[in-house]
């Protein structure tokens, strides 16, 4: 069997490839017919998507997606633009702009392909008549750094925006949209990933307020005059404009998890599988998951150690103090904590995209010595994990994990690994 760091590390690493679009992509391409095909997209995956796209596709094509910074992959005939993420920057607006520009006047042979994947919400960003973009800005700043959930946050958006919330589809009527996903958020619920640009959506503008009072967040007084008015209004099931719009899945966390596992059995670790859909404050799941480890760990019997705990979904870190967040790592200092050196228990924890928050490191990897070697260089780990520093305290220690922009995004993936004590 691997090592430790290996065996988690390979657990991650496939977990990524199986979301990769060159693999998920092409089986779910539609069949050419007559007229055109105008690709859209948005996400850190979008490139990599339109490339794949590209690769597989034998007739004429012709479109724009958008990925962030650095996220970029060469396309022939696909334009490939960047933008700012979680941030959304003036080039979310451009990129907004061109993509609506490029699903006008089609017609109803025309076909559109979206290739959605996590973060298109903060790279597609059109302001709502009678808000700018600065008020965006300043909300999704706000949001962000408050621990609202991503379903709350995206329920904000899509009625703040001109191409979100099925806009973008109703936009290409006549024409058939076929919506290509590669899912990051729980519950693959399709109005939250890049939050719904062609699909329906059931919530409203009076929902929209409720959970931004609900957060205490400060809302600019255009914001809340616009959502109390309900002249924002996405677009709602039934709407004609979206009955030629389809939305298929590609890769999904769930899958994802499954891929994971079988890594770990053919090491000779029985994989516990606990569910894709962990979300709420990332501290306190991370104090829940070490008393599963620990009662886990005194099992006997089929799922009894060695064996690893695997787990995905998305958190939320609120920030409060000087450190950069990220709810993996944040997820795992908590962890570290609670366990407290308990023997036999590493853990791994990363998002799936390469970025934990808004730093370019996909998370880290914890063992029963963490505590005592932090110690050993003078990081206190319960006062940087108050800080939200989990970031600082384990680049001190050399354990982050880091893959570079993966040009996929799945979600969270945690492992925590039990040998017998």
């Amino acid at each position: 069997m691997p090592d430790n760091d290996s065996l988690l590390r390979q657990m991650f690493a496939a977990a990524i490839e199986a979301a990769q679009p060159a693999h998920c992509l092409p089986p779910h391409l539609p069949e050419a017919r007559d007229g055109r095909l105008i690709v859209v997209g948005a996400g850190k995956g979008a490139a990599a998507m339109a490339q794949a796209v590209e690769a597989h596709w034998r007739g004429p094509l012709e479109g724009v997606v958008v990925t962030r910074y650095g996220h970029s992959a060469p396309c022939r005939h696909i334009r490939v633009l960047e933008a700012g993420h979680p941030d959304p920057d003036q080039n979310s607006f451009i990129a907004a702009q061109a993509t609506m520009r490029q699903v006008s006047g089609l017609t109803a042979t025309d076909t559109v392909l979206c290739l959605l994947t996590g973060g298109g919400s903060s790279l597609l960003c059109l302001p709502a008549d009678g808000i700018t973009l600065a008020d965006k800005l300043q909300l999704n700043v706000a949001m962000l750094r408050s621990g609202m959930p991503i379903g709350a946050i995206n329920t904000v958006r899509r009625h703040l925006s001109a191409i979100k919330g099925g806009r973008l589809a109703a936009a290409a009527w006549p024409a058939r949209v076929l919506t290509l996903v590669i899912s990051d958020v729980p519950g693959d619920f399709p109005a939250d990933i890049a939050s719904g640009p062609t699909v329906a959506d059931p919530t409203t503008c009076a929902d929209a307020l409720r959970v931004l009072d609900q957060y205490h967040i400060a809302v600019p007084a255009a914001v809340r005059a616009l959502l109390a008015s309900a002249t924002t209004e996405s677009c709602k099931p039934g709407d004609p404009r979206l009955a030629r719009s389809d939305f298929q899945l590609v890769a999904t966390p769930a899958a994802s998890l499954r891929v994971a596992a079988d890594v770990a059995a053919a090491a000779g670790v029985t994989p516990i599988v606990l569910g894709d859909h962990f979300a709420g404050d990332a501290s306190e799941l991370g104090r829940y998951m070490a008393a599963v480890a620990r009662d886990t760990a005194a099992r006997r019997g089929p799922d009894a150690p060695p064996c690893v705990l695997l787990s995905g979904g998305e958190t939320t870190v609120a920030v409060r103090g000087s450190g950069a967040g990220g709810r993996n790592v944040q997820f795992l200092l908590s962890l570290a904590l609670a366990l407290d050196g308990a023997p036999g228990i590493h853990a791994l924890a990363g998002d799936t995209d390469g970025i934990d928050g808004t730093e370019p490191v996909a998370g880290a990897i914890i063992r029963p010595d963490t505590l005592q070697r932090a110690a050993a260089v003078g990081r206190n780990a319960a006062d940087c994990l108050e800080r939200n520093d989990a970031h600082g305290f384990f680049a001190a220690l050399g354990d982050q994990v880091i893959t570079g922009p993966t040009r996929t995004n799945v979600n969270d993936l945690r492992a925590v690994l039990l040998h017998p004590a």
